[in-house]
This record gives C-alpha cells, structure tokens and sequence, in this order.
C-alpha cells in the first residue's frame, strides 16, 4: 500500500513533511450533479479519493491523516442522503480496516457516536481495537464532528476533572493545557497542513481549537478527483511557506541554524519557557 520516499532523495529535506494533515473532503455532490448522477454516486467515488489519499500520505511519510467525514450539521441534510452516508461509513470501515491494518496503520474515529445506529458503533470500536497497537501512521474520520462541540465537551470534561478531584473554582480559571487533554484529538499533534477541495474557503466548524497554527491549502479540485498529485501539491506549497509562530523572519533563520538561539527567542520573545514545545515540534 505504502511506498514511503526516499528521504535522501534531493530537495525532500527532514522536517519538508507535515507530521499532520487535516482535510475537508468536500465537493462530492457537485461531482455527481455535473455527470447527471445522484448525489450518493459523488460519495461512493469519494472514497477511493479516501484510499488514493490515505497511500499518498503514507508514502511520504506523513503520521497522521485526519479525514472530516461527516459534520454535525450534516444532520440536516436529506434523509435519504445520510442514510446512504451512514451505510457507505460502515461499508468502507468493513472492507478497508483490514487493508488499514496491514499496513501499520491506526484506525480512530472522534465525534459524538451517540446519534450513530449501535452496529456502526459496534464496527467502529471493533475497527479500533485491532488497529490500536499500529505506529506507522494514524487515520483519524471526523464523523458528527463540530469544532464548537469538541471545544464545549473539552471544557465539561476538564471542569468535571476538577470536580473528582474536589478542585474548586478558587483553584483559577481553566488553563489552555488542561482544556487541550480532553480534546478529541488529544492523540495527535496539532494539524501541520489543512486542506479543503472543492473551492470553498472556510473551515466550516472543522477543529476550530486545533487549526490556530495551521498552514491553510484550498483547491478548486472537487473530492472524488484528488489524488496523490494533489496531495503532493499541497505538501510542495507548505514546504515553501515560513512559519513562525510569532516570531520575526530573522528569529526563525537563527533557530534554524542554531537550536541555542531558538530557546533564547522562545523565552525572550514568547513569554517564557511554556511557548518552547511548540518551536521544538515544529509545529
């Protein structure tokens, strides 16, 4: 499935690769309606965009893949149309977690299941179980999946953290890090790269906490015809952006070449030693 890329082949350079991409995989119903066909045609060839995506990503080397599959608002959409959608999930989980499997790879899922039928539960905690020893990469589906949602569960959870642990208001206001734990995708290290096909460009309630730092790629390339040059577009134009995380041009060259400077930057310039973790991941 994977055929990762020689990293000494010139110009992919350690560090070139995001360690975490984030796609909205939209377009699928205008792909349809431009053939004349039904909007489920336009999901089911979506999914081999899925499997197209998912080998890109893993050959060059990517950790982790978070695919947004379905938001919590797309509850308003047809009846018809989320049936479909629910039954081609529990299809793809069936016939692809296998394959997933094979190749190293971890299955996850984040959202609220409780709106899910319990044989898509059932197939979506048995497709994480076998899967949740894999390192190579991680496959996250966002499914009823909204940013508000995750923020506002985060922030009951931390507060009933507290609780348990007989905390009290007077311990001070919640802090960013103990929000973050309880984040659906504590797992992963915040988004390096987000993508949305299709044209539109907004993030549509999609990680709204997780996306502060993200390098942003829109394409007008509708879902079901994104591949692999794609990917490798999106991943070209983020390698050719700087990121500095509130820093000067001139601070980041002087981290690059001189891990020294780039603590004395962080404390100087960031407010102390709490802004290190994120210049030491590159994130």
């Amino acid at each position: 499935m994977f055929r990762r890329q020689d990293p000494t082949v010139p110009g992919l350079l350690p560090g070139d690769v995001p360690r975490h991409v984030a796609i909205i995989m939209d377009g699928n119903g205008r792909w349809a309606r431009q053939r004349m066909l039904p909007r489920v045609a336009g999901h089911r060839r979506g999914a081999n965009a899925v499997r197209a995506t998912v080998q890109a990503c893993g050959e060059l080397g990517i950790e982790h893949l978070t695919l947004f599959a379905f938001s919590s608002e797309n509850w308003r959409r047809p009846a018809d149309e989320v049936s479909a959608l629910m039954e081609l999930f529990a299809t793809a989980i069936e016939q692809e977690v296998s394959r997933l499997h094979e190749h190293g790879v971890r299955f996850m899922v984040v959202g609220d299941r409780s709106r899910f039928e319990p044989g898509l539960q059932k197939l979506i905690e048995d497709a994480e179980a076998t899967t949740r020893a894999n390192a190579r990469m991680t496959l996250t589906i966002a499914a009823n999946y909204g940013g508000r949602w995750d923020i506002t569960q985060a922030v009951n959870r931390a507060l009933a953290a507290r609780a348990a642990a007989g905390r009290t208001d007077s311990d001070g206001p919640l802090g960013e890090g103990e929000i973050a734990q309880y984040l659906a995708l504590a797992h992963a290290p915040e988004p390096d790269l987000f993508i949305r096909t299709g044209g539109e460009t907004r993030i549509s309630n999609f990680l709204l906490w997780q996306l502060a730092y993200t390098e942003l790629w829109f394409t007008e390339t509708l879902w079901p015809d994104f591949g692999a040059s794609d990917v490798q577009a999106a991943v070209d134009a983020f390698r050719s952006r700087e990121r500095r995380f509130g820093r000067t041009s001139d601070q980041v060259r002087r981290a690059a070449g001189n891990p020294v400077a780039a603590v004395a930057d962080v404390m100087d310039g960031e407010g102390g030693i709490s802004g290190l973790p994120r210049i030491a991941g590159a994130r």
